[in-house]
């Protein structure tokens, strides 16, 4: 039976502060698939240790892959992949000191909550005084501790993943892997859950490599986010800079919703800024942040996020001209109302935040539309 934490008990092991993981050019081709593009085609990353980096892309993008080729669940087909200067593909799954925590929750159903946590310590022999004081430690920092005794079927879906979560905790590894852990809950505990990953993330300092198609959980856990498209690598960033800054069209498209908007460059400024180019959009002239792979005369696409768009009111009668637009459709979310405008650059979707209850826009009303001039963001147009 499980015991209550000691006061006096020993501190349980501290994890490791390295866990520096070393990506090098990583192939996977898998067999019968010759001739066309392999599932991960040929990934570089430096993680650091102690950052929490998240692969996200759409469903067969390779972030999985590349997750099972970390974990040592697939071989890669070509490349390196170094722990701290140590070849890691040499190792098995069992060798790699390295834990991951699964969708499924892969729980043993005859075990309760104590023995699932304790069973990665048992076999590797530790002594029957050190696993209980580490499991009753997973346990106390997961808030499950009254919980010991129960079966993984007594457990809610977020108290099965917490047993989860210490059960690889508990092993102090070096790097923690997540394979969409959350996909399995409803949105409130998805919520509430990646907020407890993260908090014991930062304070454990333990590397972590998370995978999930979730934007929301990308931008909320991560240090840096790996954009991945078709088995490549499309961005690497801090989740502000592949928001605000996203490296493609694709990137701008996958993270959150944008407006795209058709121009040309009017004229080019590189400064220690950064590039900066003169457009016409919506009517207007703007003068806005641009990517460095622009030169003038390059094919290019203007990103406004529909928070970025202001609407203000427009004398009556007004046709779809320069800068005025009509109110196609307005949906009100309670926090913020998300409209539709009819504009001479095509559709845009404007969201505004804590509308005033007489402010609504109904359904055809005329509006000038703007942007933040430096909240848009000109792009390389996509291939």
């Amino acid at each position: 039976m499980a015991t209550s934490l000691s006061t006096t008990r020993e501190t349980p092991r501290t994890a490791s502060p390295a866990g520096s993981l070393q990506l090098t050019d990583l192939v996977k081709q898998y067999p019968g698939s010759a001739g066309t593009e392999p599932a991960v085609a040929g990934i570089t990353l430096d993680i650091r240790p102690g950052e929490f980096l998240t692969l996200l892309g759409p469903s067969g993008c390779g972030k999985t892959t590349t997750l099972r080729m970390i974990a040592g669940f697939e071989t890669p087909s070509h490349g390196t992949l170094t722990l701290d200067g140590e070849d890691m593909i040499a190792l098995t799954p069992d060798k790699r000191p390295m834990a991951m925590v699964f969708q499924s929750y892969a729980l043993f159903p005859h075990m309760s909550v104590f023995d699932n946590v304790a069973y990665g310590l048992r076999l590797q022999r530790f002594p029957r005084k050190r696993v209980q004081e580490e499991v009753d430690f997973a346990l106390a920092s997961m808030s499950l501790t009254k919980l010991a005794d129960r079966a993984p079927n007594q457990l809610s879906g977020g108290q099965q993943q917490r047993v989860a979560l210490a059960r690889a905790m508990v092993m102090k590894p070096k790097v923690l892997l997540f394979d969409e852990p959350l996909s399995n809950l409803d949105a409130k505990l998805r919520v509430q859950m990646r907020t407890e990953i993260r908090a014991l993330q930062h304070k454990l300092g333990i590397t972590s490599v998370y995978v999930t198609h979730d934007q929301d959980e990308a931008m909320s856990l991560s240090d840096r986010i790996v954009v991945m498209r078709q088995g490549r690598i499309e961005q690497v960033a801090t989740p502000d800079t592949v928001y605000r800054k996203p490296a493609s069209v694709f990137v701008a498209d996958f993270i959150g919703r944008a407006n795209f908007l058709d121009t040309t460059i009017d004229t080019l400024v590189t400064d220690g800024g950064g590039n900066r180019a003169t457009v016409r959009a919506l009517g207007a002239t703007y003068v806005v942040p641009a990517h460095d792979a622009l030169v003038t005369g390059s094919p290019v696409c203007l990103m406004v996020r529909p928070e970025s768009v202001a609407l203000s009111p427009a004398p009556e009668s007004r046709e779809v001209t320069g800068s005025y637009g009509r109110v196609l459709k307005s949906v009100f979310y309670g926090a913020w109302v998300e409209y539709e405008i009819e504009t001479v650059d095509g559709n845009v979707t404007a969201v505004i935040h804590d509308p005033a209850p007489g402010d609504i826009l109904a359904s055809g009303t005329f509006v000038q539309v703007s942007f933040e001039q430096d909240r848009a963001w000109l792009l390389p147009a996509d291939d």
